[in-house]
């Protein structure tokens, strides 16, 4: 009996096969940064004729622009400049997290275009007010991309919590249970756009989001492709990018790092569970340890990191403490999996000269395999871009790059 196999796949119709070429061109240019039709024929494996009629499909989308003349140094004619278009598709994410919220609109070179930031307390809000407060940042960013002649193609929500479906299952830090993010945030983006078509709208968790700005964008992930990301905020988030993809798990809810238990009688942990790894290295504990108001959010860290710097003792004791943590229960997930690297961001980025140290020591001490210390500088700072915001509008950019046709088959309907 043969009835495990797989099933075929139908035989791609020319439609089919021409949709796949024509994203295959256009990533093969955007991977580039410029490139003629002549290289990108080279590239795909495509004749010049065949990448010549897609190039002028994808100038008709408007997701790719002329730029003069170039010369190979070889005989014949220059070729045309192709480049992915600055103008036209973009991306829009958006990061709800506990004390902010940040916009970005991101171009398909995958250059900031537009990043505004909200500061403010979210905890003990409805959801729906701080959707509605994401949203009318949002419609300021894409007033703004409008000025530069950029329309979003989407719009990715990433939040701090357990994403699943286009609803927050649980969201600890921020109080909510069950909320129906996506719905609730298109409901209050056309709002305040009623005029203009309904952009479609995804989301995520932040820490991937985070995590796949760090691959996509951070120059810290130069040439690595799988690594550990650990962002630090109110709450300790995580996402593990194995092979350059992102592992989810069998329900999306992979990497919840800031709740793997350092110490089952420690103090009890907003997720309802006792002593998480969120309760000695999350921004509220390092700043209580330090001897900072919890609340302070921002300026908090930036105080804590100007004590540091001072030599503060009790500064550098929280740190200290904080790092080891962290080392204990990272050495735990380099075992486990075996990444290239460790990226450390959001407030631990901010803190890596004092905190790096102690980490450093607990995964030398305690990766199996000897190699931590042996291969260099595993423990990295995060790029100052790799952030969620970027993250959710890069996912939006890639979309585009997948399937262009998707996206103008969207913009003329």
């Amino acid at each position: 009996m043969m009835n495990n196999l797989t099933p075929l796949e139908p035989k791609a119709d020319k439609a089919t096969v021409r949709r796949h070429n024509l994203s295959l061109v256009l990533r093969a240019v955007h991977d580039a940064g410029e490139a003629t039709r002549a290289g990108v024929a080279t590239h795909v494996g495509l004749t010049r004729a065949a990448v010549s009629s897609l190039v002028e499909q994808l100038l008709e989308y408007g997701v790719v622009s002329e730029w003069g003349k170039t010369s190979s140094g070889q005989a014949g004619r220059p070729g045309t400049v192709l480049k992915v278009s600055r103008s036209g598709p973009a991306g829009l994410g958006v990061e709800i997290n506990i004390d902010y919220i940040a916009v970005c609109v991101v171009d398909l070179a995958g250059t900031d275009r537009v990043r505004l930031v909200e500061h403010v307390d979210n905890r003990g809000v409805e959801p729906s007010e701080v959707l509605a407060r994401a949203a009318r940042l949002a419609a300021r960013a894409i007033g703004s991309a409008a000025d530069q002649e950029l329309e979003p193609a989407g719009v990715h929500v990433a939040l701090p919590g357990l994403v699943t479906g286009g609803t927050v299952r649980q969201a600890p830090n921020l109080g909510w249970r069950r909320v129906a993010v996506e719905g609730l945030f298109a409901q209050a983006l056309l709002a305040l756009r009623p005029d203009h078509r309904p952009l479609p709208v995804s989301s995520d968790n932040e820490a991937n989001a985070a995590a796949l700005a760090e691959l996509w964008f951070g120059a810290g992930t130069e040439g690595v492709r799988s690594f550990l990301y650990l962002t630090g905020e109110i709450g300790v988030g995580g996402a593990l990018v194995l092979g350059g993809e992102l592992l989810r798990g069998a329900h999306g809810f992979a990497g919840e790092i800031g709740h793997t238990v350092v110490d089952p009688e420690g103090p009890r942990c907003r997720c309802g569970a006792h002593g998480c790894l969120e309760q000695y290295a999350g921004q509220a504990a390092l700043l209580t340890a330090a001897g900072i108001d919890a609340d302070a959010g921002a300026r908090g860290v930036a105080e804590l990191e100007r004590r540091a710097r001072q030599g503060d003792p009790s500064a550098l004791s929280a740190v200290e403490r904080a790092g080891r943590q962290l080392g204990v229960v990272l050495s735990g997930a380099v075992n486990l999996f075996d990444p290239e690297a460790v990226m450390l961001g959001g407030v631990y980025r901010e803190l890596m000269d004092w905190l790096a140290p102690a980490v450093d020591r607990e995964l030398a001490r305690r990766v199996v395999s000897g190699l931590w210390s042996e291969d260099g500088k595993r423990l990295r700072a995060a790029s100052p871009l790799g952030d969620a915001a970027r993250g959710a509008a890069g996912a939006i950019v890639r979309e585009v790059l997948a399937d262009p046709t998707a996206y103008a088959e969207r913009d003329a309907g």
